[in-house]
């Protein structure tokens, strides 16, 4: 990873806390971790609260927003200086989009990721409901996953759509090519107007691939669809992971720049 002063210029937008249940570390040590790496920006994205669930493992709940903005700003002023991007993940459920909407507009983000962890009700990227995947069909499965993605992208929602082609997670494939399945999502994607991420954090799970793949990464590119870059740490020292392996991806797809943000609004950061 490059030092400060040298190499590309990189921003972690996906830094997640112990508030969601499932990370670990003080906030301030994941600001630290990237200042030793050099980035330029970082953002914390943790997830908003579940709105047809609730699971203390996995987000926080309403009551903690506003104290998880506070968290923020206290690191604000703690690193006078340093950008550090007020940002969540909020996952898209079809049926709970309009709260959803309500919810969001309370407060004051730079980014909201949206993302998908959950097909008709089912947790697929959880590792407690993996049995799922043996008596579904995969076609099936990614055919539902991309529509649903395309869904997220046309809600009005969301930024950025978070680890797109996450169903992959465990490995399982259908045997059939799939790029019909996701060709559609795309367009739908470009036609929003949103950014996708280059997340590393597949490198860390069984499919030891980044998300998205990079034929997928590579259609983005000439959908003109901007990207952003995020490591989904849930501890220290994963912020910034592999990103030398992530900049490399998005130069062979063609990108030269990937996007930041700031009170919802986009600019460019060349690479």
């Amino acid at each position: 990873m490059a030092v400060k002063g040298e190499g590309p210029r990189l921003a972690d937008y996906h830094l997640h806390t112990p508030r969601c249940g499932h990370a670990r570390g003080e906030m301030r040590l994941y600001v630290e971790r990237a200042l030793e790496l050099g980035l330029e920006e970082v953002g914390f994205a943790d997830h908003f609260p579940l709105l047809h669930l609730r699971d203390p493992h996995l987000t926080m709940d309403l009551e903690e927003v506003p104290l998880y903005i506070a968290d923020i700003e206290e690191l604000r002023r703690a690193f006078p200086g340093v950008p550090i991007r007020l940002g969540i993940e909020a996952d898209f459920v079809p049926e709970e989009a309009e709260r959803l909407g309500e919810l969001l507009s309370r407060y004051p983000f730079d980014y909201v990721y949206g993302s998908v962890h959950y097909l008709d009700g089912w947790g697929f990227d959880d590792p407690r409901y993996i049995d799922g995947y043996g008596d579904r069909d995969l076609h099936e499965i990614y055919r539902r996953y991309f529509q649903v993605l395309g869904d997220a992208a046309e809600c009005g929602l969301f930024d950025i759509l978070a680890h797109p082609d996450l169903v992959k997670k465990f490995g399982f494939r259908p045997e059939k090519d799939i790029t019909d399945l996701y060709e559609d999502c795309l367009g739908r994607i470009a036609a929003s107007g949103l950014a996708v991420e280059v997340n590393t954090a597949g490198l860390r799970k069984p499919v030891r691939e980044m998300y998205p793949h990079p034929d997928f990464l590579r259609r983005c590119r000439e959908l003109g669809i901007p990207a952003t870059l995020g490591s989904d740490a849930h501890a220290p020292e994963e912020v910034g992971a592999d990103f030398d392996l992530a900049v490399l991806m998005l130069k062979e797809a063609g990108y030269e720049e990937i996007v930041l943000f700031e009170g919802r609004k986009r600019r460019p950061m060349p690479l």
